[in-house]
């Protein structure tokens, strides 16, 4: 495990490096490290434009891209968990559609205007929180939380969201509706560093929960099974909804949707170390971490200057990755056999 995570995280670095030389204006290695020299000695690098393209607009945009790579890996190792099924990635249960509604309402109606930057998160953020609400609250009336329940009535609330969503871009101006297909399909443009404290945070805090529980390998087994080795499987499930839905809200709020991410990566991770949760997530967060940061790097230099939104990078690459997985290796939820 130790000489994967090292891979992983030699990854991070170089994708981290080549984003913040790359892009429509390539900068030389050796301008990007004057920086870097210089901002660690607390002083502005010697060319103040190369100094604010690296620091205050490709940095913030590296770090969310590493942030919300990991945070699509943790979350739908988690939420393939919850559902018991390698098929299920984040925006599975309805969150992601639910933030599309209020990312939508505020590119089309312009509310929340007053926020001004964040007006655009915040509607994607509320938007998500209402998902999670109506999802927990009609599975919860039906009968509990049980995978089944949870994955049909995420899918009916995505299509009804969805309906929702292209009713507002229809209603709206052609530049409306471009930026709407551009957030929907995945985005890191205009990162400020103040946009990475809050993914960040969330990222953290759920991954350490995750890793501190030691009854979600159980759950895996099987119903029965989890409670008869005393796991308290109801209470678990909502804190696994919960947690994978309050994560995914903020990581859709500050990128969009982007696809691939949670449901490639935990296939890869299952492959290379197994299927038990303490060692899977941090091989999936860090493995979704460098998968997103290149993919960025390469939706900016492939038709440069025309920037590809990632969701179209991620399917190019993660399809083919993923049928390959399929092809190989025939799935019973947990482990490749």
């Amino acid at each position: 495990m130790l000489a994967v995570l090292g891979v992983l995280l030699v990854l991070c670095a170089a994708g981290a490096c080549a984003s913040l030389a790359l892009g429509s204006e390539p900068i030389a290695a050796s301008a990007v490290w004057d920086v870097l020299a210089h901002r660690l000695r607390l002083s502005p690098g010697p060319d103040p434009t190369v100094d604010l393209i690296v620091v205050e607009l490709r940095a913030p945009r590296a770090a969310q891209a590493l942030v919300v790579g990991a945070g699509l890996g943790v979350a739908g190792t988690a939420v393939q968990a919850l559902v018991r099924n390698p098929l299920a990635d984040p925006y599975l249960l309805g969150v992601s559609s639910g933030a599309s509604v209020g990312a939508t309402a505020v590119i089309t109606t312009g509310a929340l205007a007053a926020l001004g930057t964040w007006a655009l998160s915040a509607g994607a953020l509320l938007g998500a929180l209402a998902a999670t609400a109506l999802v927990f609250g009609i599975a919860s009336a039906q009968g509990g939380l049980t995978p089944l329940r949870l994955v049909l009535t995420g899918v009916v609330m995505s299509s009804a969201f969805s309906s929702v969503a292209s009713f507002l871009v229809m209603r709206s101006d052609d530049r409306g509706a471009q930026s709407v297909l551009f957030w929907l399909l995945g985005s890191l443009s205009g990162t400020t560093w103040a946009q990475v404290w809050l993914p960040a945070v969330a990222v953290v805090a759920t991954t350490a929960l995750l890793l501190a529980s030691s009854w979600i390998d159980a759950l895996t087994t099987g119903e029965d099974g989890a409670r008869a080795v005393g796991v308290p499987v109801d209470g678990l499930r909502r804190a696994l909804f919960v947690l994978s839905s309050a994560l995914v809200g903020v990581l859709v709020a500050v990128s969009g949707s982007i696809g691939f991410v949670g449901l490639v990566l935990p296939h890869l991770g299952r492959l290379v170390v197994g299927a038990r949760h303490r060692v899977l997530l941090p091989v999936a967060a860090l493995g979704g971490a460098a998968f997103l940061i290149w993919v960025d790097v390469l939706s900016r230099v492939v038709v440069r200057p025309v920037e590809l939104p990632l969701s179209v990078v991620t399917g190019l690459v993660g399809a083919p990755v993923f049928l390959l997985l399929l092809g190989r290796r025939r799935y019973s939820y947990g482990s490749a056999v």
